[in-house]
């Protein structure tokens, strides 16, 4: 740098007694809306800013701008190109010489929940310091750069926040910075041409910085995604989404324990329905419920079901073999208070026969009736949302809870009768235990459904439960406008089709005006008709409205659970490389193993070892071209 450059930069100074504050945070919403969790961010950054302004990448709905500008001064609309790089860019444009007016800009964004302890305390520490620009946290160097898996990620204040004085936005060196901002059309692409660069490169040209709360103070290189509790602990007001959504087998290789980190947001009075919220309905349900840990085991000692504002509990129950009568009966009434009851069931006779079942238990049940279905085409699914349709819509109810007769005759008694004491059980296992279910419905205004985990001893569930159902999943949930994300791996689901919920949570579902003729005939459930399909959806109509959903498990059902899943998953990864994480790398690049037969087992050895090969052998392969039919013959005479 030469004594010219050197001679630009002023002298650092602290933040003066009574500055003036200029704040711009980006938002993007894949809806258009404005969350509330970003409102209240706003509202408390409101008494330390002179100005806010708030850039919109995307679109915004004329609710949500109103509601922004009743708390800040500022809302720029523009298309979603750049990140919140861009929109940094397009703010400062838009102020122009304005912002000399300022002596801090703090440029910020949607990517954390906020404030969980207050602001105050470090602005008013850093104001202290005579300093060019600060961040919130950083991000020690790392070598090799993890998002090239080579060279050299520089150390840098992380960029969701970063405070920069008039001495630093008022030179010659920010405005070039700006000016020359390359385009970023990749995530990759605003971390390591923006974040990674901005603080060596300031540093370099003689910018002093600092940051609230540095790396070196923490046991990780990334305090921010691996120490939130710890930032926390030491008065970080921010938490970053991230611990939420990233990856699961990578937070789980650095025991990122999410379920602890949300006890901690809560114990600090963060308004937590704010944070539910916002992540059912961004984040894919299985991610989310891996990352935050929302498997509940009960009855818990700390779930007391408070009978002083009791629930009104609807209970619809489509039992297709009289012979359960008694048994699903027998569930129900461990349901605490007086729950209405609904029956269905697919004929006159079935309807008799569980009649004089009903008639002879004593029971305290409120209203009861049994409904003879207009078709069983869709069993228990176009039972619940056809025939219950007027009570699930009626808003007299704060829950449903929906049961069915389960045989599955189709599979082996063993494995038929534990999927059924599985569904059963870790619903309503005794009445203590659904004191329990209820009492989370009350703790948790936001939650919006329950149910038992995935079932997977006696059935090949892990890792294929979507089976050919994700195609009409995805129509489904653009027809419901529906759209949080769907996971990559099997969703979740109730699977058996099995649950406790708020009605107004699979509102999308009930809401639809279905048919018995759209469940098509017997032969159509199987998977990939109708009602498989919506075996897999509560939990995406439910994420829409902004409600979560947990699974919920008996002691003795995790006994039996925790011990074969940790024996099956010891048994594969013997053949593997390395931990989960590299394993899973290792497996996704050998490829599937299709119907395991020695031109897969061939297939796979060429993605492995020779990768390049193998791509260009698959171009030609597949070309309908001659050369094309020929190798693929003799790709096969080979192989077979």
């Amino acid at each position: 740098m030469s004594v010219v450059d050197l001679a630009r930069v002023v002298d650092p100074a602290p933040y003066p007694e009574n500055g003036q504050r200029l704040v711009v945070y980006t938002i993007w919403d894949r809806r258009g809306e404005v969350e509330g969790y970003v409102l209240h961010a706003l509202h408390e950054l409101r008494p330390h800013a002179s100005r806010i302004v708030v850039v919109v990448n995307g679109t915004i709905d004329v609710a949500s701008r109103a509601a922004l500008e009743e708390v800040v001064d500022d809302v720029l609309v523009r298309p979603n190109e750049g990140y919140d790089i861009w929109a940094h860019k397009a703010a400062l444009d838009y102020l122009g010489d304005t912002i000399a007016g300022y002596d801090e800009l703090i440029l910020t964004n949607d990517t954390w929940f906020g404030p969980v302890r207050p602001f105050g305390p470090v602005l008013e520490r850093m104001s202290a310091e005579p300093i060019h620009f600060w961040g919130m946290t950083d991000h020690q160097r790392q070598e090799p750069n993890p998002f090239t898996g080579k060279g050299v990620l520089e150390y840098h204040v992380q960029s969701f926040w970063i405070a920069v004085r008039r001495a630093m936005f008022l030179s010659p060196a920010w405005s070039q910075y700006w000016r020359d901002l390359p385009p970023m059309p990749d995530y990759f692409d605003a971390v390591l041409l923006h974040e990674a660069v901005f603080t060596a490169k300031f540093a370099d040209d003689g910018y002093r910085h600092s940051v609230a709360f540095a790396s070196v103070d923490y046991p990780t290189d990334h305090p921010a995604l691996f120490n939130a509790d710890l930032l926390l602990d030491d008065g970080c007001p921010i938490v970053k989404r991230r611990p939420f959504f990233h990856y699961p087998p990578f937070l789980i290789r650095n025991a990122v324990i999410g379920r602890q980190l949300v006890a901690a947001i809560a114990e600090h009075g963060y308004p937590t329905d704010l944070l539910w919220q916002n992540l059912s309905r961004n984040v894919a349900p299985k991610t989310l419920h891996a990352n935050a840990g929302m498997l509940e085991i009960l009855p818990r000692a700390d779930l007391v079901y408070n009978s002083d504002h009791e629930m009104r509990v609807f209970v619809a129950v489509h039992i297709h073999y009289p012979e359960m009568t008694n048994r699903l009966l027998d569930f129900v009434d461990n349901v605490p208070g007086c729950p209405d009851v609904v029956i269905t069931t697919s004929d006159a006779s079935r309807a008799a026969a569980i009649r004089a079942v009903v008639d002879e238990r004593p029971t305290a049940r409120g209203a009861q009736d049994i409904r003879v279905v207009a078709s069983n085409d869709g069993r228990d699914q176009s039972a619940f949302l056809i025939a219950c349709r007027a009570e699930l819509l009626s808003g007299n109810y704060d829950l449903v809870v929906k049961l069915h007769s389960k045989l599955t005759p189709q599979d082996d008694f063993n494995v038929g009768r534990h999927f059924q004491d599985q569904q059963f059980t870790n619903l309503l296992d005794t009445s203590e235990y659904a004191d329990s279910v209820l009492a989370l419905f009350q703790r948790e205004p936001g939650l919006g459904l329950v149910f038992p985990p995935m079932i997977h001893v006696g059935q090949p569930t892990m890792g294929h439960a979507w089976w050919a159902n994700r195609p009409g999943v995805s129509s489904l949930c653009d027809t419901l406008g529906i759209r949080v994300p769907l996971d990559h791996g099997s969703p979740l689901a109730p699977f058996g089709s099995m649950f406790v919920a708020r009605p107004e949570a699979i509102r999308l579902l009930v809401e639809h005006d279905w048919s018995y003729d759209a469940f098509g005939g017997a032969d159509a459930y199987r998977d990939g008709g109708l009602a498989h399909i919506l075996e897999r959806m509560p939990c995406y109509a439910a994420g829409e409205l902004g409600y979560h959903s947990r699974t919920i498990s008996t002691s003795e059902y995790m006994s039996v659970s925790h011990t074969s899943l940790e024996f099956t998953l010891d048994e594969i990864s013997q053949s593997l490389p390395g931990d989960s994480v590299e394993a899973i790398h290792y497996l996704r690049g050998v490829g599937h193993v299709g119907q395991g037969r020695l031109v897969d087992f061939a297939r796979m050895y060429v993605r492995l070892h020779f990768p390049g090969t193998g791509a260009a052998l698959r171009r030609v392969v597949g070309r309908e071209t001659r050369v094309g039919r020929v190798l693929r013959r003799m790709v096969g005479r080979a192989v077979e």
